[in-house]
């Protein structure tokens, strides 16, 4: 969102970007954002909680009303929802918002391939439990309410499902907000010496693995993974999120299980890591932010999907964006080291990993141009920004 602020405010746009107390010394600190953007008014509003309030702890109940469309609506004032999860699915959640069975045969949803049940997000299949089938219903309720769906991907990327929304809801494509092609500067010094360390390292050898901050992996599968790369001699780098900072910064010999030759952190720069010569592939669980930043930075992907949108993304990768290889789990859920020793092969070295490698750096260009000036999601918040002064009546 900060990001796409920083996209308005760079067009003339003034913008009032209001967000909870607690987040101030975050904001502040993050690459010098009011002094590069003085069209960004940040605006800091309480929560209703207590700033030194550990907002870690686990939450038994969250009451929510008065979404704000609604809230939009009563004064009269235009909404507009910035949607950061690939179109696909928001083509899914518009045509199936909650599934009372599962299917017996694939879905067909257009714009797309055929659809299999572990192609799907978790949050529509009967499994799933009724507040997070209720969020989806929910969420396009909203979509139904606001006058513009603005989308965090780009037009090149999903061209087939942004058009077959045309007759529906539309969607405005105006990414990718990455950094890397809004032409902002990271300053954060933090996790630089896994960059050092990927210096070290021969082009496209290294394997990058991260599985994101919410599913943790069991010991087995870590090691089903570890000795994988071990038995193919590969470097890697793996970030492990830990609640015990267990796995911090740590080199072979200091896990329970020999890691060979690769370095394990607890934190990194994920953009500048997948744009660093060395990456050869990212292991991930595919959620939408690590896919946009693997397109970005042209590099093939090895999806290891858990729930949520990641199974289709994972999908996408594959079968639409063609620049990524899929696991295939046993029936406990659990990935084998050899099953793993495969997929690393087929990417980086088998019959179609050069045609694989082709296709993301193509996608990479693409969105590069996307949003350069002139590019679809360029053109795109001029559109936005048109609307808004028409609709308004003045300049902005």
């Amino acid at each position: 969102m900060l990001r796409f602020s920083k996209r308005l405010a760079s067009k003339g746009v003034l913008v009032t970007f209001a967000t909870p107390e607690v987040t101030r010394k975050q904001l502040l600190n993050i690459t010098q954002t009011v002094d590069e953007c003085p069209g960004i008014h940040l605006e800091f509003f309480s929560d209703g909680l207590s700033l030194d309030l550990n907002r870690g702890e686990h939450v038994d109940l969250m009451l929510a009303s008065l979404p704000v469309e609604d809230v939009a609506a009563e004064h009269g004032i235009p909404c507009a929802m910035l949607y950061i999860q690939a179109f696909a699915l928001y083509a899914i959640y518009y045509r199936y918002k909650s599934l009372e069975n599962v299917p017996n045969e694939a879905l067909e949803v257009p714009g797309l391939p055929l659809l299999e049940v572990n192609d799907l997000p978790t949050f529509i299949l009967p499994s799933s439990p009724h507040h997070f089938r209720k969020l989806v219903a929910d969420s396009v309720h909203s979509m139904e309410k606001v006058k513009w769906v603005l989308g965090s991907s780009f037009y090149e990327l999903e061209a087939d499902v942004v058009q077959s929304m045309s007759f529906f809801k539309p969607i405005l494509p105006i990414g990718p907000l990455m950094s890397s092609v809004v032409g902002e500067v990271n300053t954060c010094d933090a996790g630089d010496s896994c960059l050092k360390w990927l210096d070290e390292k021969l082009p496209s050898s290294v394997v990058y693995i991260a599985f994101g901050s919410i599913i943790m992996l069991t010991q087995k599968q870590m090691q089903n993974i570890a000795m994988a790369l071990k038995n193919m001699n590969r470097p890697f780098l793996w970030v492990v999120r830990s609640p015990e900072k267990e796995y911090s910064e740590k080199k072979n010999g200091e896990l329970p299980f020999d890691i060979g030759s690769g370095l394990v952190v607890s934190w990194c720069n994920q953009e500048k890591v997948l744009r660093h010569q060395a990456v050869a592939c990212f292991l991930s669980h595919c959620g939408w932010n690590s896919t946009l930043e693997a397109v970005v930075a042209g590099v093939p992907v090895i999806a290891f999907p858990e729930w949520t949108d990641q199974p289709t993304n994972a999908k996408l990768l594959v079968d639409v964006f063609k620049m990524g290889v899929r696991m295939r789990p046993e029936d406990d859920g659990t990935v084998t080291k050899e099953e793993v020793e495969r997929c690393i092969f087929e990417i980086t070295e088998g019959p179609r990993a050069s045609e694989m490698k082709k296709r993301a750096m193509d996608l990479r260009e693409a969105a590069k141009k996307a949003v350069a000036d002139g590019g679809s999601s360029d053109r795109n918040v001029d559109h936005f920004i048109s609307e808004i002064i028409n609709q308004s009546g003045n300049t902005l």
